[in-house]
């Protein structure tokens, strides 16, 4: 019998994907809270208007959910978006009191660009002249900076990894964030020169997903067919981890909602989970908790496993979502994104009217804040009043917005995306080498650990109930 920790993506994953395996059922799926879902929510609007407070969009290199999708009967809720959508050509920094097009074409590389002001040729040539790093591992600064110039590091990588995790780059692990790009550099001295020399491996890699279950998907097809960058689901993304949900307990998951799991004890042939104070066993246990929720669990039996995982930090994100009638954007775009050197207690601002049309009477944005500068801007003011205030302020000063909005929601995600810092990937080799020594019967998935995306988050509990130790 196993006990999975977590209703959220990774969680329910997990149940998914271990339906399919004999040895782990029968499944128990607990959930502290009364929803599923974790992070991902969908908040309906009485105009019928969606507010996205997490993911919103899947990119469609990751073209191995489109089965999960079809599995799951949602296939009539997507909502496609092509090559030569706005959000796809689109993205803008602000920075220096203006917004900025990021460079998106063939010509944007030739010519100069406003941000940087310079071509990104210069950028290249940079990297063609730029040393190859001894070290195994540092910060994504440390990397752009060194491979590209500061005011790559600054202009363009930062807001992206605001955009991403609300993370400091001075901070955070290149070796985690960008493996790619490390592995271009050690093993071809040049990022460019190793994107082009492995664009082979990488037809290749393309070519042996055209067999299998995803060669066969009609999703998969229908997305090549029409060349889909990207997409998300009508009626909200909150959808599929409800479908996913559903999916498991017709199939014979208990799913037990607020049962708030305190403490675990692994013994010879059992583990023993104390949940709402009642102690139950089960064969194993797979978490897909965040890193230091798992940690307090462990932490009285195994405090070396529990302090490599408390070594995961994490970050809060405000989000703010306004809605304004008619058409307010200066730009149709994917959104805009704000460096941290411009001293401005915002991370960004997502188009969503734009990425996912929904209504063409209103303009939907969601403003994100905080993030690795949450105590910086908001730790003695968090108010959801205050907080709706400076998300206001600032999106409509970038965007030239001259109304107020007509309706808004505000929501706290605390401790919401976890820090991939400096040593993050040895700190993972740490963790795993001692559940595997200990021969502790757990598997752990989510976003703490190989990936903050939905995907990532999907294919990592598909490994874990793969790599799970059996007693």
């Amino acid at each position: 019998m196993t006990a999975i920790l977590g209703a959220g993506m990774s969680g329910l994953s997990a149940a998914y994907y271990a339906l399919g395996t004999s040895k782990l059922a029968p499944l128990v799926v607990f959930e502290a809270t009364n929803r599923v879902g974790g992070w991902v929510r969908s908040i309906k609007q009485p105009d019928g208007t969606i507010f996205e407070k997490g993911p919103r969009i899947i990119r469609i290199s990751a073209q191995n959910i489109l089965p999960l999708i079809e599995e799951l009967d949602l296939s009539c809720k997507i909502i496609p978006i092509k090559m030569h959508h706005a959000a796809v050509k689109n993205r803008y920094v602000y920075a220096d009191n203006a917004l900025h097009s990021v460079p998106n074409s063939l010509k944007s590389i030739f010519t100069k660009n406003t941000l940087l002001n310079r071509s990104m040729i210069s950028v290249l040539w940079k990297d063609f002249r730029a040393p190859k790093a001894s070290k195994d591992d540092e910060s994504v600064y440390s990397f752009v900076e060194r491979r590209f110039g500061k005011d790559m590091a600054e202009k363009m990588a930062a807001p992206v990894f605001c955009g991403i995790c609300g993370g400091d780059i001075h901070m955070l692990s290149a070796k985690s964030f960008m493996p790619k790009l490390v592995e271009f550099e050690q093993k071809h001295g040049s990022i460019f020169i190793g994107s082009i020399r492995e664009m082979p491996n990488k037809i290749k890699e393309i070519k042996s997903m055209n067999t299998g279950t995803i060669a066969n998907s009609y999703l998969v097809q229908r997305a090549k067919r029409e060349v889909w960058r990207m997409w998300g689901l009508k009626g909200g993304f909150e959808q599929l981890p409800q479908a996913l949900a559903e999916n498991i307990a017709k199939r014979g998951v208990n799913i037990k909602m607020e049962s708030n799991c305190e403490q675990i004890v692994f013994n010879k042939n059992s583990v023993e989970l104390t949940v709402n104070g009642k102690v139950e066993e089960y064969s194993r246990i797979i978490s897909g908790l965040p890193a230091k929720s798992l940690a307090n669990l462990v932490q009285k039996q195994h405090p070396e496993l529990s302090k490599e995982l408390l070594g995961i930090p994490t970050v809060t994100i405000a989000v703010v979502n306004l809605q304004f009638s008619g058409n307010v954007l200066p730009v149709k775009a994917f959104g805009v994104l704000v460096p941290p050197k411009e001293e401005i207690p915002i991370l960004g601002v997502t188009f969503d009217s734009c990425v996912l049309p929904q209504n063409s009477n209103r303009t939907v944005l969601t403003v994100m804040m905080g993030g690795a500068w949450f105590e910086k801007y908001f730790g003695e003011c968090s108010s959801e009043e205050h907080l709706k205030t400076v998300a206001t302020e600032y999106a409509t000063k970038i965007l030239q917005i001259h109304e107020n909005p007509t309706a808004s929601n505000v929501s706290i995600l605390r401790n919401c995306i976890p820090q991939y810092t400096i040593g993050h990937a040895q700190r993972l080799n740490c963790i795993h080498d001692y559940i595997s020594a200990h021969k502790i019967p757990l598997g752990l998935c989510g976003s703490s650990y190989r990936g903050l995306g939905v995907v990532d988050v999907i294919l990592s509990a598909k490994e874990a109930v793969s790599n799970i130790n059996l007693p």
